[in-house]
């Protein structure tokens, strides 16, 4: 918890930057990109949880899971309201 609470700046950018990405790229076209990203970052996160890489790279991956779970977060996020939105890639931009 003491970790979060140092890193939320980062967490929030993170999720706002994954949210901006998110609703700019829309829904991967392919389930495998989503499938594997979330396998490599349960990965990471067990590294950190269980306390394997001690000292300050432990700090660092504890750090970048924290990150990178608020980034897919806001991604994930951000392509559900592009796609709640109907908006496609190609349709042009509506001024």
């Amino acid at each position: 918890m003491l970790l979060l609470a140092g890193l939320w700046p980062g967490s929030l950018a993170a999720l706002l930057l994954g949210l901006a990405v998110g609703g700019l790229a829309g829904v991967p076209a392919r389930p495998a990109i989503p499938a594997a990203l979330g396998i490599a970052t349960l990965a990471l996160a067990g590294l950190a949880i269980a306390g394997i890489v001690p000292g300050v790279p432990g700090f660092w991956l504890e750090s970048a899971v924290a990150m990178l779970v608020s980034y897919l977060a806001g991604c994930a996020l951000g392509a559900l309201a592009r796609k709640s939105a109907r908006v496609r890639p190609h349709d042009p931009p509506t001024s």
